[in-house]
């Protein structure tokens, strides 16, 4: 199973945003956008500049950003687009409901850790259950009456435990007691609350 193993907040500073890839640390003076701002990674980092982008570099970057940001490398977003594209729905809001049921974001969402790469070791890891069964593929595809839950023992995790306690709520197309969530229904392009442009995605694939 292929995965992005290279330093996390790299991926940030290459888009010169919060990506909130390495949960609680994004949110203290640590994270690097904090300290460093918009540096590109590398080198000559504080050499290059950020002049105005072309049409294609600023779908690419949109493209690139949404990838990281869910985790997911190039083949299968590009499959992702495909299921989209030939989809009778709107094409947007598809390709955002793909990502958003693969099992690692639901995790994510249901509020059991504070970034999708801490979802994403938790279902690798097999301590997810979906409808009792354990499932160990983070892009394993959700429906709508699935419920997720956490084992006992992996309710105790560090990583997991204080999100419990504090009652994180999960997202609004989503519900949860206790160790135990339930996907009500796929979710809306105004509940997603991400600032994707995916008409960009779409215009980058379909050039």
């Amino acid at each position: 199973m292929a995965k992005y193993i290279d330093p996390k907040c790299r991926l940030c500073r290459r888009e010169g945003e919060k990506l909130y890839l390495k949960g609680a640390r994004c949110f203290t003076p640590k994270c690097p956008i904090e300290k460093r701002g918009g540096q590109i990674p590398g080198q000559h980092g504080k050499k290059r500049t950020r002049g105005r982008l072309s049409g294609f570099g600023i779908q690419l970057r949109e493209k690139q950003k949404t990838k990281r940001l869910y985790g997911v490398l190039e083949g299968q977003f590009h499959n992702y687009y495909e299921i989209a594209i030939k989809s009778k729905a709107n094409t947007a809001e598809v390709l955002m409901q793909l990502l958003e049921s693969r099992l690692d974001n639901v995790c994510y969402r249901l509020g059991f850790t504070l970034s999708r790469s801490l979802a994403r070791q938790l279902v690798t890891h097999g301590n997810i259950l979906v409808d009792g069964k354990k499932v160990d593929v983070p892009s394993f595809q959700t429906r709508p009456g699935m419920v997720i839950s956490l084992p006992e023992a992996a309710a105790k995790f560090d990583f997991v435990a204080p999100n419990l306690i504090e009652k994180n709520l999960p997202a609004k197309w989503l519900s949860r007691v206790g160790t135990q969530g339930k996907i009500d229904r796929m979710p809306t392009m105004d509940e997603i609350g991400s600032d994707i442009k995916v008409n960009l995605i779409i215009e980058f694939y379909s050039r």
